[in-house]
């Protein structure tokens, strides 16, 4: 058995794809962007550490969902369009997750579905039982 969730942001159900989906003990996230969830608006132009803060809030949104938080991570996979740039990243990253320290890659593609958008941050967390019974 499986729970889904959706943030609502406009690509959803053009991609027909899921926020996040809960199967038996684990959770996995679907990229998140540095965008408002209400109107899928990028936040933070130019500003590679807010945009990551504000991609690792929607991650958090998602997994408080499930009644999960970000102590639950397991893995990230960070997606960025400057490596150049991995420290600002990175920064945001350690900071968020502090002493948690998921296992981690980050990796430069040419670009995310926005220009605007400098990260997108997809997670796997684990918490046994959150995909139901």
């Amino acid at each position: 058995m499986s729970r889904r969730v959706s943030s609502g942001t406009p690509w959803e159900p053009v991609v027909g794809y899921s926020r996040a989906v809960a199967a038996g003990d684990h959770v996995y996230v679907a990229g998140c962007a540095p965008v408002d969830l209400e109107d899928g608006t990028v936040l933070f132009a130019g500003d590679a550490y807010a945009q990551t803060g504000q991609a690792l809030a929607n991650v958090v949104w998602t997994l408080e969902q499930f009644g999960c938080s970000a102590a639950d991570v397991v893995r990230t996979r960070i997606f960025v369009t400057d490596i150049f740039r991995w420290e600002e990243y990175g920064r945001a990253h350690g900071e968020f997750f502090g002493d948690i320290r998921p296992a981690t890659s980050m990796v430069e593609v040419s670009r995310l579905i926005d220009p605007a958008m400098l990260v997108e941050i997809e997670v796997d967390a684990y918490k046994p039982g959150v995909g139901g019974s």
